[in-house]
Formats: C-alpha cells, sequence, structure tokens
C-alpha cells in the first residue's frame, strides 16, 4: 500500500479495516494496534506502523446543535463529504485547505490549514474530540478542558480520532481573482497590504524574481475595499482560469474570474472530482512568525537557485496563531512556505534541507504530515513538547502507537 502521491510504501504487515467502534476498540486494545489511516495525504511515514488501521469503513454521521453553531462529524470523513452534509442545512467551516480530498482526522492532526490573515489552521474549528486510545479508554474532551489543546494536534499518537465537534456558521459566497505582475522584492515590502487583500490568498512562486500568480479569494458578504485595492489595482488580472502550476490545465481547479460561488467551491484550489494539484509529487512546507514575514522571503529568494529543477512551484499563506501544542501555528500569527517537487525523493529531500537552513534563524516549524529532516527540528520552538509527550504516555503507556517516524521526531 502507498500513499496517495505514491513516494512512500507502508511497511505494515497487516492492513485492518473495521467498520464498528467495537472492532476499532479490539484492535486498539490488541498486542499490535498500529496507525490509524485516512486519506493517505501524507508525505512521510507517520501513518506507517506495524500494522494499519483503514478507518474509512467506519460509521459516518453528522449531528447538529440546537443553536447551529456546531456539528458532531466521524473523524474519518473527507472534508468534500463534510461539505455536502453541510450544505442542506446551509452551514460552513470557517475554512478548507487547498484540496478537499483530505480526512478530518488527519488534517487536524497534522496542523493541515487554508489561508487568511484572520484564520486559524483547520484544527482551531475542533471545539470537542472523542479519541479512542490504546488503554480501550474513550478520551472525549472539549475547549477549555486541562489537556484539551494537546488532543487536536495530535500526530495520531494518542489513539483513532472517532469524532470531532466542529465550529460551524452561516454559508457564504466567495469570489477569487488570479493576477500577475507582483515582484518577490514587492512581496517583501508590501507583504502586509498584499495578505490582506482578501479572505484568503495564496501566492505562488519559483523563487526567482517573481510572484508567478497571486489568488485573492474574498467573502462575498464580509470583504470591504481597502489599502489593499491600490495594490491589486497595479497587477494584471488574469483572464482565464488557471491551475497553479501555469503549464497544467485548469480544469482540476476551482472557479476564478471574479465569478462569485458558494465557500466550499472557491476556498480549495481544487475540486472533489480531479485529482488535487499535480498528482505524482512529493511536498514539504515550513512556518515562520508572521513577523518574520519579509526576512523569511528574502531569504529563500536567495537559494532559489539551489531549489533547481526539483521545485514545481512553492505557494506562501497566512495563517492565524492557535493555542494547541504542536500546531506549527502555535503561539504567533504564521506564515507557510509550501513546496511542491517533483517525484524525485532524493532530490526533493536535497531541496527541503536547503528551505529548512534557509529558514533556521527564523524559529522554522514543519508540516508534520510531510517532507522535512527530524534531525534539522528545533523542539525547542514548541513550548509544550514535554506536556504533549506526557499525555501520549497517559494515552499509550505501552507505546503500542509508536512508530519510528515518532522515535526520530521526538528521539524515544
Amino acid at each position: 500500500m502507498k500513499n496517495w502521491a505514491g513516494n512512500v510504501v507502508y511497511q505494515a504487515k497487516t492492513h485492518h479495516l473495521p467498520e464498528q467502534l467495537t472492532e476499532l476498540s479490539e484492535l486498539l486494545t490488541g498486542a499490535t494496534p498500529g496507525r490509524a489511516l485516512g486519506s493517505r495525504h501524507s508525505f512521510n511515514t507517520i501513518a506507517d506502523g506495524s500494522a494499519i488501521i483503514d478507518t474509512t469503513a467506519l460509521p459516518e454521521f453528522l449531528e447538529l446543535n440546537t443553536d447551529r453553531t456546531a456539528v458532531r462529524v466521524s473523524a474519518s470523513v473527507t472534508y468534500g463529504r463534510l461539505v455536502e452534509l453541510l450544505a442542506p442545512l446551509r452551514l460552513a467551516v470557517h475554512n478548507l485547505a487547498s484540496l478537499p480530498h483530505i480526512s478530518i482526522a488527519g488534517a487536524i492532526s497534522t496542523g493541515t490549514h487554508g489561508s487568511g490573515d484572520r484564520n486559524g489552521n483547520l484544527a482551531t474549528a475542533v471545539a470537542g474530540i472523542d479519541i479512542l486510545t490504546p488503554t480501550g479508554d474513550l478520551l472525549s474532551l472539549k475547549r477549555g478542558d486541562p489537556d484539551f489543546a494537546g488532543t487536536v494536534v495530535g500526530l495520531g499518537s494518542l489513539g483513532v480520532i472517532t469524532s470531532v465537534v466542529l465550529d460551524v456558521e452561516p454559508a457564504f459566497s466567495v469570489s477569487q481573482r488570479v493576477y500577475d505582475g507582483l515582484s518577490l522584492t514587492d512581496l517583501a515590502s508590501n507583504f502586509d497590504d498584499v495578505f490582506a487583500s482578501g479572505y484568503s490568498v495564496s501566492a505562488f512562486t519559483r523563487w526567482e524574481t517573481e510572484v508567478e500568480q497571486l489568488w485573492v479569494k474574498q467573502r462575498v458578504d464580509t470583504d470591504a475595499p481597502s489599502a489593499s485595492s491600490d495594490l491589486l489595482s497595479g497587477l494584471i488580472e488574469a483572464t482565464e482560469n488557471r491551475h497553479p502550476i501555469r503549464l497544467m490545465p485548469a480544469e482540476a481547479c476551482t472557479k476564478q474570474l471574479g465569478v462569485a460561488g458558494a465557500w466550499s467551491d472557491r476556498l480549495p484550489h481544487f475540486v472533489m472530482d480531479f485529482t488535487p494539484s499535480a498528482g505524482d509529487e512529493i511536498q514539504s512546507e515550513y512556518f515562520v512568525g508572521r513577523h518574520d514575514a519579509a526576512a523569511a522571503v528574502t531569504a529563500l529568494s536567495t537559494v532559489g537557485d539551489a531549489l533547481g529543477e526539483a521545485l514545481m512551484i512553492s505557494e506562501v499563506r497566512t495563517i492565524a496563531a492557535d493555542d494547541l501544542w504542536l500546531s506549527p501555528c502555535f503561539g504567533r500569527d504564521s506564515v507557510a512556505f509550501h513546496f511542491t517537487w517533483i517525484p524525485d525523493a532524493q532530490a526533493a529531500a536535497r531541496a527541503s534541507n536547503v528551505v529548512a537552513d534557509a529558514l533556521k534563524a527564523f524559529a522554522v516549524r514543519p508540516h508534520w504530515g510531510k517532507v522535512f529532516d527530524p534531525g534539522r527540528l528545533d523542539l525547542g520552538s514548541y513550548p509544550n513538547v514535554d506536556r504533549f509527550l506526557d499525555l501520549v504516555n497517559r494515552c499509550d503507556p505501552n507505546a503500542v502507537l509508536g512508530n519510528e517516524w515518532f522515535r526520530q521526531v521526538f528521539d524515544r
């Protein structure tokens, strides 16, 4: 079995597909319960183990609370399916990642995100969580409870997430436009204005001299003209739909050209019916504090040549701070630098290390589900790492969910 991109072959000798929570409980309390696997959209071995527990066959459900501000939903469903379940209720979550094909459990466990100055990552919408642990206990916590902030971005190391409570809001409409003509120098010097130009903003570049495309998603109901409007008026608006990688066909992408549509049809870059992004690819992503945005852009501009042919495209996004212990955005408004590499594991690893070294001075944090060198990871940038490891020990005292990835990252 491989991950969706094909760059990871899972080494697990057994593959379980429980259809009920009772089966899942029996597996978790067995001799070799293994690791939970969702939509397989990870680019390292975080989900590998002695056995794999595929959660995709677990029962699907969605329950709305009485004041329509939250839903309890099965954690194994994808965000694309969540959208379908919310549509008849005319409700939305605050943001979506660039593709809707990822599972809720996998996305929140690794700190996956969309973009937007005021938008926290997907895990920040979690108001409650249920985790079945290897001790046979159901850990059920809500926002504000002790340990809650350590469970949501839990790296799959506490147990299997069975359900989550998500904050929801009335469904809204979004328009999307794409612009050319922004240089990397202008991105660094006007960073705040660029990313204040919409509800969700993405800058695509190959770290040469230009931002190849600026994607601006604006909420129709709340976004008002700002100083950023002057910046956009000086750029060239695209007159046809685009793919983030300019040479690729745009039919896999959500509609642009300023045509308003449902939140779920504009916030992702890719539609549910198509293979996301480039397909065969490898990804890395690194986060720095928002206060280091300009300096980080400048630092990456100096290593663009070293990334060479390994780089297909890079994306810059912003994310609001949160209080989740192992979130890449813990305690600081953040800038995420995402890299899509060619399907060459060695070339991708070398290029990823170039990026990590260029950003080292900025207390850089990697995306947990993507390619990074554990030897370059500064655990000191996570103030609550010891509290998290204590929580892991309490939930999984015999380390039956441990795997080689976890041992390399946390040296235990």
